[in-house]
C-alpha cells in the first residue's frame, strides 16, 4: 500500500538507545514503509550453508529499521501502531544456533534449514518429505526505545516493547506501547512468515519484510507493559486438522515446557522418521506453547500444539 513514508532497510540500529538520532519525525495518524534485513542483518541468504551459520557475527543480528520520532510523544503516553500491510520477500531461514533455544542443552550442534514460499499467495512452505507450514507474516522486534541512559541489547524484550516475539502481531493488529521518552523513537524488525508461540529453537522462519504501519498518540495511556489489539481469530490458519498435544506437569513452568516439547519432538521422530533437529525447527515455527495449568499448586501443566495440518 501507499504510505507518507518510507525507510530503507540501511536505516537501521543494532540496538536500544535513546539518543539514537531519528531517521524522521512524524505527525500521529502518518503512515510509514519499513524496509527490514532479516535477523541475521544480511549475513544469511537464500544460497546460505551451515558453514555461513557458524561464520555470523552476533553483534551485526536482529537489526532494526529506525528510528522513528512521533511529534508530541512524551512518558506516560502510548504509541498505537497498528501494522496495516506485510510484503512478503519469499524466502527465509530457520537454525538451531548452538548455546540458544529452549533445549539448547540437548541440540548442541548447529542446524540450518533454508526455505522458499509464494511471496504473493503465501501458499504453506515446504518443509522436509512432505511437511508444509502455514504462514503468517508479522514482527518479532518492535517497540521503542528505554528512558534508560545508554546503549541496551536488541535481544531481550522490555518494558517498552522490543523482541516479543508474539506471532499475533500480524496484519491488522493493532499494539499499544508505552512511552518512555520523547517523540517515543520506534523501530521495528526481525519479521518472521511463520513461528509457533514458544519460538522454541530460537529462530522462526527468518524472512525480511516491508513492512507498513500507521501511528496514532493516546495522551496519559499510563501502560505497564504493551498491548494489543487482533483483528480477528489468530489460529485459524492451522486449525484445520486439530492438533496432536503433548505437556509437561511439575512445579517449574521452564522445565514443563521443556519436557513438553521435547515429548512432541519424540512423537514427530517416531511418527514421521524425522531427525530430532529437523522436529525441533519445525516445532519452533509452527507449535504453541501454552500454560495450561497454573492454580493446583504445587504442580502446573504446560501443553505443546502441534497442527496436524503440517504434516498430513
Amino acid at each position: 500500500m501507499k504510505c507518507t513514508h518510507t525507510i530503507h532497510d540501511r536505516h537501521c540500529h543494532h540496538g536500544w538507545n535513546n539518543t539514537n538520532t531519528p531517521v524522521l519525525r512524524i505527525e500521529p495518524g502518518e503512515t510509514v514503509e519499513f524496509l527490514t534485513q532479516d535477523s541475521s542483518g544480511g549475513q544469511l541468504g537464500k544460497s546460505s550453508t551451515l558453514a555461513d551459520l557458524g561464520k555470523l557475527d552476533f553483534a551485526k543480528v536482529n537489526p532494526v529499521t529506525g528510528p522513528v520520532h512521533i511529534d508530541g510523544a512524551e512518558p506516560g503516553d502510548a504509541i498505537a501502531v497498528t501494522l496495516l500491510e506485510f510484503g512478503p520477500s519469499g524466502w527465509g531461514w530457520t537454525a538451531n544456533i548452538p548455546g540458544f533455544g529452549l533445549l539448547a542443552d540437548q541440540f548442541k550442534d548447529p542446524a540450518l534449514h533454508i526455505w522458499t514460499y509464494d511471496a504473493q499467495s503465501l501458499a504453506p512452505a515446504l518443509y522436509g518429505p512432505g511437511g508444509r507450514v502455514p504462514l503468517k507474516p508479522f514482527c518479532g522486534t518492535i517497540g521503542l526505545a528505554p528512558a534508560e541512559p545508554g546503549l541496551h541489547s536488541v535481544v531481550p524484550p522490555r518494558r517498552m516493547g522490543g523482541n516479543m516475539d508474539i506471532r499475533d502481531l500480524a496484519a491488522g493488529t493493532t499494539l499499544y506501547l508505552p512511552v518512555e521518552v520523547a517523540g517515543g523513537l520506534f523501530s521495528l524488525g526481525d519479521t518472521h512468515a511463520a513461528q509457533g508461540d514458544g519460538e522454541v529453537c530460537g529462530t522462526a522462519i527468518e524472512s525480511p519484510c516491508t513492512v507498513a504501519a500507521k501511528f496514532e498518540l493516546i495522551k496519559c495511556a499510563n501502560l505497564a507493559f504493551p498491548r494489543f489489539t487482533t483483528p480477528g481469530p489468530v489460529t485459524r490458519h492451522l486449525d484445520a486438522k486439530g492438533y496432536e498435544v503433548t505437556t509437561g506437569i511439575g512445579a517449574d513452568l521452564m522445565e514443563g515446557a521443556r519436557a513438553a516439547v521435547s515429548g512432541m519432538i519424540d512423537l514427530l521422530c517416531k511418527r514421521h522418521n524425522m531427525n530430532a533437529v529437523d522436529a525441533y525447527m519445525l516445532c519452533s515455527v509452527c507449535g504453541d506453547l501454552r500454560i495450561s495449568e497454573i492454580v493446583d499448586m504445587p504442580n502446573w501443566v504446560v501443553s505443546f500444539y502441534f497442527p496436524r495440518i503440517v504434516l498430513e
